[in-house]
């Protein structure tokens, strides 16, 4: 039996949709009135500060007698200026997500040593333990994979010797198990959908020894395991500038959350995977694309200007696009002037999409990119608006032919370093569970004995 047929069957849940709604109201504006900051945000649209961190600081604007100063954006790894280890990467030819795990979990950079014996754990660890695909994978697929892979974290809890010790050892231990295994997991979980559910023929490749995390991806991922070196770098790329995006993200926020509570590590990034399933986190870049596809269906010269930018303004009055109002890839919460992992993600697949025939797809996004900001000023009154990551990075993956069912889980693999980070972070140092306050606003009602009830 499914989960809704017993309401589809009787109609009940209509009538308790309705005895909801009677009896239940929250006026936004109320907020307002009393100084709730919804969704965590001051009213001049910052976070409330709720923690300390040594991981990652987002930089989108600076503060100047009490008001926000728009400034380029700055993502910072430890310290380090994420553009710098992107440049490093491409200079010394070299895939550095391996390298990026290391830097946020532990706080420095590894040395060539530290490195090599790091990558070496991961290849080790990439194969899953005896019987997990066929019993947790194989045998209870799922439609969409970010379910399934969060399913998979769990049940990984029954495969650990000590999988409650919060001792740092063992949360260092389980980290970089999850670092290695998740991307093992994801590709396997997808075979399995298109075999189920699409009704398409799966495979199932062994880890290759020496790849990289990306390599690793596009070797399993691909039924003749082949790819170009252009190709996985661009997909490193991705990882690495997704790896971490402070503590006040919604997924890593979460993970930070249960951690407070003392749970383990299992629970705590399935929690985490969960919010980032969430469309308002995780699955803009899906959205994008659904809008690009839109796009060129709708505009008649991808190359005039007017047309792109009177496109885009009847997107904002919901009068095109999907009617909600927003144009997907454009907007952050912290980012004004620009997002630094979109400028870097465009830079870098300009080749590819050109080698690819990607030349017309790739020049729409650049004008959303170019002609959104001056759009949305004269719109909404909005003056710090950019193009976000979302923007660049679904077209690198549809370039690299990877299914869109993939898109939030590859977010979520890039993700895990960060999430772990934060996670041994509260574990150690915070010490205090997180628990904020919300007003009451129910009003007294007498109880009513169930026979004078009406």
């Amino acid at each position: 039996m499914s989960v809704n047929s017993e309401f589809e069957k009787t109609g009940s849940i209509t009538s308790l949709c309705k005895e909801y709604l009677k009896n239940n109201f929250i006026d936004p504006e109320t907020c307002e009135r009393l100084g709730v900051k919804r969704g965590l945000r001051n009213p001049d649209g910052t976070g409330v500060l709720a923690g300390l961190t040594n991981v990652c600081d987002v930089v989108g604007y600076e503060m100047a007698d009490g008001k926000r100063v728009p400034c380029d954006g700055k993502l910072i790894y430890r310290g380090i200026d994420v553009a710098d280890l992107v440049d490093a990467a491409y200079r010394e030819d070299r895939f550095l997500f391996e390298e990026v795990a290391w830097l946020l979990l532990l706080g420095s950079l590894p040395t060539r040593q530290q490195l090599a014996d790091f990558r070496a754990i991961l290849e080790r660890l990439r194969e899953l333990p005896a019987h997990f695909v066929e019993d947790m994978i194989i045998k209870a697929p799922s439609p969409n994979i970010m379910n399934k892979m969060a399913r998979s974290v769990l049940a990984l809890y029954s495969y650990d010797n000590h999988p409650d010790d919060l001792s740092l050892e063992n949360i260092l231990a389980q980290s970089i198990t999850l670092i290695a295994g998740l991307p093992t997991i994801t590709v396997n979980a997808y075979q399995i959908k298109k075999r189920v559910y699409d009704r398409q023929s799966m495979y199932f490749h062994l880890p290759v020894p020496g790849q990289s995390t990306a390599e690793h991806i596009l070797s399993t991922y691909r039924a003749d395991q082949q790819f170009t070196h252009e190709e996985a770098k661009l997909l490193d790329l991705c990882l690495m500038l997704h790896a971490d995006h402070g503590g006040g993200n919604n997924s890593t926020f979460t993970c930070r959350v249960l951690s407070s509570t003392g749970t383990d590590t299992y629970s705590a990034i399935a929690a985490a995977i969960g919010s980032l399933k969430g469309p308002k986190h995780g699955g803009a870049n899906h959205r994008v694309m659904q809008q690009l596809d839109q796009m060129k269906r709708e505009i008649r010269d991808y190359y005039d200007d007017d047309e792109v930018a009177g496109y885009l303004r009847r997107v904002l009055r919901k009068e095109a696009g999907d009617r909600s109002g927003l144009i997907y890839g454009m907007g952050h919460a912290v980012y004004t002037k620009s997002d630094p992992r979109a400028v870097i993600l465009r830079r870098n697949a300009a080749h590819l999409a050109q080698v690819k025939g990607f030349e017309d797809d790739f020049h729409l996004l650049c004008a959303v990119e170019r002609l959104g900001p001056r759009v949305f000023r004269e719109e909404k009154g909005s003056k710090d608006v950019c193009a976000n990551v979302d923007l660049f990075s679904g077209l690198i993956y549809r370039m690299l032919g990877i299914a869109e069912d993939l898109y939030t889980p590859l977010f979520a693999i890039s993700r895990i370093p960060g999430w772990c980070a934060h996670r041994v972070e509260e574990v150690v140092f915070a010490n205090r569970i997180i628990r904020p306050a919300y007003k009451y606003l129910g009003r007294p009602q007498a109880y009513v004995p169930l026979e004078e009830r009406v």
